[in-house]
């Protein structure tokens, strides 16, 4: 499968299908030969909602057409192209690469998500990300206590050619991630990632555990962590909202990573985590593969969510 620009727009349109068809289906069967008017709006409004747009967005989307074409006929597809425009104005805010600042060295990410966000795997295709520029990349397997995680990481850490830190199981994940960045310190590596638990039900003692994390990395540099990334699955909808509640309260994220887009219906929730939070969104993905996990591009996605070509 294409790696290129164009190969990764078409698998992006091609993994946002289930969300684009739940929406774009209802705006053909509600505008098909149909004035603008106030009772259409209501109708592409609760659409919107159902699409995981949100209650705000989608009310800035309709409003958004409401002043351009109301009490004017307008078809589907020109509906569908205003929305994009409108949707990518909202996200451009929002999209912003992951940089990795080479002036911090080693320039350490804090990975958090719940379990099965997929933050194992992201970490992983970031890593052969880095690598591919050129970067050295050192991971520290900071979910001590499920050694199914601590394996993973090392699957990808020998995908993507980065040493992988572990301890035995059940070790002090803060004293591994110091042990992890006193290690990459004295390598030179350009990247430290620390991937974390996810047990959201013991928020208290997730709390703590990052908490001292956070602490005990201080000690080593003052300045880290330089990023702190919040892994989120988009099948997830509206629940994505109050675990990045969640995490904020606990961890101060800096910005979100979305995953599984190409198995969701419920890819609007993006637009509902922008308006809502502003973080940026570093990346996307949109498979298993190790190249699947891309820089965010609003525009490419607003068209991709309303059925356009990127």
């Amino acid at each position: 499968m294409s790696t290129g620009k164009d190969g990764w727009l078409l698998r992006l349109k091609s993994g946002l299908s289930q969300s684009s068809e739940r929406i774009t289906g209802g705006i053909t069967g509600l505008f098909t030969k149909r004035k603008l008017d106030q009772v259409t709006l209501d109708d592409l409004e609760e659409i919107l909602i159902a699409g995981d747009l949100g209650v705000g967005p989608a009310m800035k989307l309709s409003q958004s057409l409401a002043d351009q074409r109301f009490d004017q006929e307008i078809t589907p597809e020109e509906v569908h192209a205003i929305l994009a425009d409108e949707v990518a104005n909202i996200l451009e805010p929002v999209a912003a690469p992951l940089e990795v600042n080479p002036h911090q060295k080693p320039f350490v990410i804090l990975v958090c998500g719940v379990n099965g966000s997929g933050k194992t795997t992201t970490i992983g295709k970031l890593a052969n990300q880095f690598r591919s520029q050129g970067k050295s990349v050192i991971l520290a397997a900071g979910d001590t206590f499920r050694a199914a995680a601590v394996e993973q990481l090392q699957i990808w850490g020998e995908r993507s050619n980065a040493p992988v830190i572990t301890g035995n199981p059940g070790t002090d994940p803060a004293g591994l991630a110091f042990a992890a960045l006193e290690q990459a310190e004295s390598e030179g590596a350009d990247v430290l990632m620390i991937d974390t638990a996810g047990r959201l039900q013991n928020r208290k003692d997730l709390m703590a555990e990052l908490e001292k994390i956070v602490r005990v990395v201080k000690k080593l540099d003052d300045t880290a962590p330089h990023a702190t990334l919040l892994v989120m699955d988009a099948t997830i909808g509206q629940n994505a909202l109050s675990q990045v509640e969640a995490f904020k309260d606990m961890i101060d994220v800096s910005g979100l990573v979305m995953t599984k887009l190409d198995g969701s219906a419920k890819g609007g929730v993006v637009i509902a985590l922008a308006e809502r939070f502003g973080l940026p969104v570093h990346a996307v993905g949109v498979g298993e593969g190790i190249d699947d996990l891309r820089p965010f591009e609003a525009r490419a996605f607003a068209r991709s969510l309303m059925g356009l070509d990127a």
